[in-house]
């Protein structure tokens, strides 16, 4: 529960500190003394949007620090744990930064964080009843949301949507198929084709390469025959050819290393080169005899290479890319493929709807559940706010194929008098019939909240009389179980509250400032005074206020 706020510079707030306790509090106050005030600024503290406005005239920013118990909160503590926001055992400490500039900066137990951060700790450990939520209460969307989360069906209605995405996906390529089958079939075996084609045509990028290196040496033969004819004519078979001068050299060598061994290191050498020459002129013959085998496999080269070239520039891609292209092709094949079988696709569609009516059903009877629960319990409520004989209910209306929220719509229905009819809560109810329904429907729905802590903003308004004595009733009722704050104009709800805080606000060197102070048992009944009495305050008015609180009142 929320155990302290603190508040500085915000809108007519200069500096404010705050320590609540259990039970019901009320606070109370003159017309724009700003008992909203508090409100807002702990709604910002919770990740609630915020302007430069909001920041007091003159200062530089506007700071609010609240302090939760969550020591009963093993959900939250765990939460906190896995976005490394923990902090002192059983506290959570929520501030949040405005600066005149705009920028705005939040922290959860001191260390950073984003403002959706904040709102899903302020989602668990505060809820907020605003004065015009009868409006709200009017929406079909509202008054849906509202039952499932009476009856916690948040992770089914989940479960419902997703399965109905499904089905709806499915549908939708389904009715796509059935209206471009021609077009689908003639994509289908375009694509065959290619494929096939690509297949037949074999590519390999290794084999790719080596065929460009042996069909450029095949493609210059008469030039490589004439190298190596003048090579073999140069080395060993011309009148001058090298070899056989060689030959003749080394023999002379020999015939004069009889008179000088020295000339032995000169011919080991030519002998060397003698060797080594020789080799080059069988190489060459070699190559020679391959060359003239060679030629006649220029023309299957040089086919293959057409081949490879003519589909490349059908497919708009070098070469080397051709196997990108056969895969994009069987990719897409495999999408058609799954598509083109419409009674396949028709049987998934089926498949998925039947999933959806599994996870939908259950959900209608859960709802059918609650919705008896809760119109009973809103219609003994409206017998006490002075609406006897009234009665309420939550309408579930059948939808011939459901929708992502489910089998039905959910319409609040009313009939505010005995005897009328059941209509549409929207078509029937005034206005401070409407405040009244809201009343115990947040009421009945609020016995049912996870959170510890209920904020009620003027809920009371157009009410007044017996009905607001059992609305101020009612408040110290949930007071029992939950931390109540009520901002509250009326001095029947006042009273019957644990605790009362007065909202005042008045001129200081020029500057309106809004202060919030614990009423003393005295002060309260001088407060619940003013709010029967308005201006003149009278020793009648300071008793029935003092009877309101059951106090005993002296009067001068």
């Amino acid at each position: 529960m929320l155990k302290f706020l603190s508040i500085r510079d915000f809108v007519i707030v200069s500096n404010l500190e705050l320590a609540f306790g259990s039970g019901f509090t009320a606070l109370t106050g003159e017309t724009g003394a700003g008992k909203s005030i508090l409100i807002d600024a702990l709604l910002l503290a919770l990740g609630e949007r915020g302007d430069a406005t909001m920041v007091r005239s003159g200062c530089e920013r506007a700071e609010i620090t609240a302090e939760f118990e969550v020591s009963a909160m093993p959900a939250l503590q765990g939460w906190l744990n896995e976005q490394a926001l923990t902090g002192d055992e059983g506290v959570c400490l929520m501030r949040r930064v405005l600066e005149a500039g705009g920028r705005s900066r939040g922290f959860i137990n001191g260390r950073s964080a984003t403002l959706q951060q904040m709102r899903e700790v302020g989602e668990q450990v505060l809820n907020v009843h605003g004065q015009h939520a009868h409006q709200t209460l009017l929406q079909p969307d509202a008054q849906r949301d509202l039952l499932d989360g009476y009856a916690s069906l948040q992770a089914d209605t989940a479960l419902v949507a997703a399965s109905y995405r499904e089905w709806q996906t499915l549908k939708a390529r389904r009715i796509s198929l059935t209206q471009n089958t021609q077009a689908v079939a003639a994509e289908r075996e375009l694509l065959q084709f290619q494929r096939r084609e690509l297949e037949a045509l074999a590519f390999n990028f290794v084999d790719w390469e080596e065929l460009q290196v042996e069909y450029a040496r095949l493609a210059h033969a008469a030039s490589l025959l004439e190298t190596a004819a003048f090579g073999l004519e140069t080395l060993s078979e011309a009148d001058t050819a090298c070899l056989a001068q060689l030959n003749a050299l080394t023999t002379r060598l020999r015939d004069g290393m009889a008179h000088d061994a020295s000339l032995g290191d000169t011919l080991r050498l030519l002998e060397s080169a003698q060797a080594e020459m020789q080799e080059a002129v069988y190489s060459l013959r070699h190559y020679q005899q391959r060359l003239e085998a060679d030629p006649r496999e220029l023309a299957v080269k040089e086919q293959r290479i057409q081949e490879v070239m003519s589909v490349s520039r059908k497919y708009r891609a070098t070469p080397e890319r051709l196997p990108e292209v056969a895969e994009q092709i069987a990719a897409r094949l495999s999408v058609l493929g799954d598509e083109a079988d419409l009674a396949e696709l028709s049987k998934k569609e089926e498949a998925a709807r039947q999933r959806y009516q599994d996870s939908a059903k259950p959900l209608s009877c859960a709802r059918g559940l609650a919705a008896v629960k809760l119109s009973t319990e809103i219609t003994e409520a409206m017998q006490t706010l002075a609406m006897q004989g009234g009665h309420f209910a939550v309408a579930l209306l059948p939808l011939a194929e459901g929708n992502a929220h489910g089998l039905e719509a959910v319409e609040f229905q009313v009939a505010a008098n005995p005897g009328v009819p059941m209509r549409n809560m929207a078509k029937v109810a005034s206005g401070g019939e409407l405040s009244r329904i809201s009343l115990a429907i947040q009421v009945a729905t609020s016995q049912v909240a996870c959170v510890p802590t209920l904020i009620f903003d003027e809920v009371d308004s157009g009410i007044g009389g017996r009905v607001a004595e059992i609305v101020g009733l009612l408040l110290k009722q949930l007071g029992r179980d939950y931390q109540v704050l009520c901002v509250t104009h009326l001095p029947q709800v006042a009273a019957t509250a644990d605790r009362q805080w007065q909202v005042s606000k008045a001129v200081e060197r020029g500057v309106t400032l809004s202060h919030i102070e614990e009423l003393s048992p005295v002060r309260r009944i001088e407060e619940i005074a003013r709010m029967l009495g308005g201006v003149t305050i009278t020793d009648t008015t300071r008793k029935h206020a003092a009877e309101m609180l059951g106090l005993e009142v002296s009067c001068g």
